[in-house]
């Protein structure tokens, strides 16, 4: 039985568009979005680690989360990291100014891990030229394929996402 090769397309897929060079496109953008990550981390005297921890800290205080905080352990699952590698991240970031500690008023025992709005302003300050760079591309595209670029991004990062669950469970 014949099988379809990576390279081989659908008919009438154009070269843009086929698996390939979309598995190119992405690459390419999570690598310049990782270098990224890696110079803020470098310029905060953090480890790649810290920025990842700090960026599912922000998602989880953002409107529309969950709505349950961040703990250590939630960040330890999130990031498939060990406890005392949560601590070290968490120690930091916290001596960095970027985010802080505080017991759960309901439960004392368990910690919650906010984010520090004013360390937001340093990285609003550092990423400026990114937010930039994407007012740029966005206005070479029309509102209907703006939809049709977040919902692909949307999609794909919750596919990635199950992917990543299912190889850790």
């Amino acid at each position: 039985m014949a099988t379809r090769s990576e390279s081989d397309e659908p008919q009438g897929t154009t070269p843009a568009t086929g698996r390939r060079d979309f598995g190119r496109l992405l690459q390419g953008l999570a690598s310049e979005m990782n270098l990224l990550a890696h110079d803020f981390a470098a310029s905060q005297g953090l480890h790649t680690t810290d920025v990842n921890a700090l960026l599912a800290v922000m998602r989880a205080s953002e409107p529309g989360a969950t709505g349950e905080p961040m703990t250590p352990g939630r960040l330890r699952d999130e990031l498939a990291l060990t406890s005392g590698a949560v601590t070290a991240v968490l120690d930091r970031l916290e001596r960095a100014g970027h985010v802080h500690r505080s017991r759960d008023g309901a439960d004392r025992r368990q910690v919650q891990i906010h984010y520090d709005p004013q360390a937001g302003s340093l990285a609003a300050r550092w990423f400026a030229p990114v937010a930039e760079a994407t007012d740029t591309v966005r206005a070479d595209f029309d509102p209907e394929e703006l939809r049709t670029v977040a919902r692909f991004l949307a999609r794909m990062t919750e596919e990635l996402a199950v992917e990543r669950d299912r190889r850790r469970s």
